[in-house]
């Protein structure tokens, strides 16, 4: 569940941009505001609980005085009326305080030389446990100073923040006392708290505000930019007269200017390229319509003749074999430049049905065995046992593995050819390696151009058209399958026609590796 969440938030930050920008901005913002939030809540917190304490101290120092100047003047010679009078001071500073609540204890300074002992009066809610050793310490040792610290105590079982202010008292026959203020200032971090969390709902309301504003102005940005990725996906698709809307004089109005220019000019130059493509297209196909009727003439005439070949002399039965071969391969020419000019109008459809790819490839080998044995070249076909069923076309898979067997004959000085079929769950494959001259990648990089040959200088012993490749390709494509090739120098190639099993398949990788020379395979 929460890894399904996960990945569809990922997801989403991955396709938008505007979530992407919205986010860095309530992220960076929230940064800002904590940082700036946090220096102000000290700033503030620090400022109220100095006021706090100086106010405090100011008032310890009048009290401090108010009791000191009270046994001073108040001539009291006997225990009974000292203790009357100490008594007296504990409920005096309780009530005369300027702000707050405040308690009181009247400590006497413990290891004094002297023998009389007073009552330590102190406020009932307040225990001499509240009062730090450490501080109590520090204030004997100190002489017409104040000595202050900041507590926590627990008073009626809530804990209240405090500060403790000790000054040393002389009672006249008592010795030192330690006279401690105890001021309860959960007012001041009332205020603090008040004030922080103010701050904090301040702070995410600026965030969400922040967010929303960041949102709006991004949209205004990024809007433009998604309708002209939409745009270019329609263009991309095949609508050329989508445009963008042009409005006002900034950048995106230049980019929608832009980006309409640019699509006009597509659209002229895919229109007369598609023009000039379909000229030519016709071209080829009428002149191809054309030849037959010449050819046909041709090649009853010449039939004709080598029906009464016995009555030619020697030099004129040579004539007529050149021209029965030449009237053939023309015939082979017109039939593919036929085929490529109905791939290229779109007009094939295969005839795709359950076939045994291994019959296939032993035909395809069957037929040009008499083609091998007359160069020298031996057909090793290796085929797994039991069928390779697959959903093909079989008369156009044959053509391809015709012209690529012959085409290894052609290029394999004689050498074995290695044909060998391979199937996997989702794919079946067959290569088809020669030993022969092989290739460099230049050729590699050509060897599917439409006319093209490796040495156009060297006779054709099978009489190719250039055109076979070109339409082995567009066979192997139209069953949405792979034809690949590698090749080295001097030492042979190697063909890979991979095709789905089923009509309609996927597959990811070939059942047949395509050779060691890997590093030169070509993809198409």
């Amino acid at each position: 569940m929460l890894a399904g969440i996960f990945s569809a938030v990922i997801g989403a930050f991955r396709r938008s941009i505007q979530l992407r920008y919205v986010a860095l901005t309530v992220a960076f913002s929230a940064v800002a505001l904590v940082a700036v939030g946090g220096f102000l809540s000290y700033s503030i917190g620090n400022g109220l609980f100095h006021t706090r304490v100086e106010q405090i101290l100011q008032e310890s120092k009048r009290a401090t005085l108010d009791v000191q100047n009270t046994f001073n003047s108040s001539g009291a010679t006997d225990v009974v009326s000292l203790q009357v009078l100490v008594n007296a001071v504990v409920p005096n500073l309780e009530q005369n305080v300027a702000s707050g609540s405040r308690r009181v204890a009247l400590l006497r300074t413990p290891n004094q030389a002297t023998d009389q002992f007073l009552q330590s009066p102190i406020s009932s809610t307040l225990v001499d446990s509240d009062i730090p050793i450490a501080m109590r310490a520090k204030v004997a040792k100190t002489e017409n100073r104040l000595v202050y610290r900041t507590v926590t105590l627990n008073v009626s079982g809530n804990m209240e923040p405090s500060v403790i202010v000790g000054s040393k008292i002389t009672i006249p026959i008592a010795g030192q006392y330690e006279l401690y203020l105890v001021y309860d200032i959960s007012d001041a971090q009332a205020t603090l708290d008040f004030m922080q969390s103010t701050l904090a709902f301040g702070g995410l309301i600026m965030i969400l505000l922040l967010g929303i504003v960041a949102y709006f102005v991004t949209g205004r940005i990024v809007g433009p930019v998604a309708r002209a990725a939409q745009v270019a996906e329609e263009l991309a698709l095949g609508a050329l007269d989508k445009r963008l809307p042009e409005r006002g004089q900034d950048i995106v109005a230049t980019l929608a200017r832009s980006f309409n220019q640019m699509a006009q000019s597509l659209e002229t130059q895919i229109g007369e390229l598609s023009k000039l493509s379909k000229m030519q297209q016709r071209f080829v196909s009428d002149v191809s319509h054309e030849l037959r009727t010449p050819l046909t003439t041709i090649k009853l005439a010449a039939e004709m003749l080598e029906a009464r070949s016995g009555e030619l002399d020697e030099k004129a039965q040579r004539s007529l074999d050149t021209l029965i071969s030449q009237v053939a391969r023309f015939e082979s020419l017109l039939s593919d430049l036929l085929e490529i000019s109905r791939y290229d109008a779109g007009a094939v459809v295969a005839e795709l049905e359950p076939n045994d790819l291994n019959t296939v490839v032993k035909l395809a080998a069957a037929g040009l065995e008499p083609l091998a044995e007359s160069l020298g070249c031996a057909l090793d076909v290796r085929v797994p046992k039991g069928e390779v069923i697959a959903d093909l076309d079989r008369r156009r898979i044959e053509r391809v593995l015709r012209n690529l067997i012959s085409n290894a004959i052609e290029h394999g000085s004689g050498k074995p050819i290695v044909i060998e079929v391979g199937q996997s769950k989702s794919a079946v494959a067959v290569t088809i390696t020669d030993f022969g001259v092989g290739m460099s990648r230049n050729q590699m990089d050509r060897v599917f151009d439409r006319f093209w040959r490796a040495d156009p200088a060297r006779k054709r012993t099978t009489g190719g058209t250039g055109l076979g490749l070109a339409i082995s390709l567009e066979d192997t494509h139209l069953h949405h399958g792979w034809l690949q090739v590698t090749s080295e120098l001097g030492q042979g190639t190697t063909f890979r026609v991979t095709l789905p099993r089923k009509n309609g398949g996927i597959f990811t990788e070939s059942p047949l590796p395509l050779g060691e020379t890997l590093s030169q395979r070509k993809i198409v």
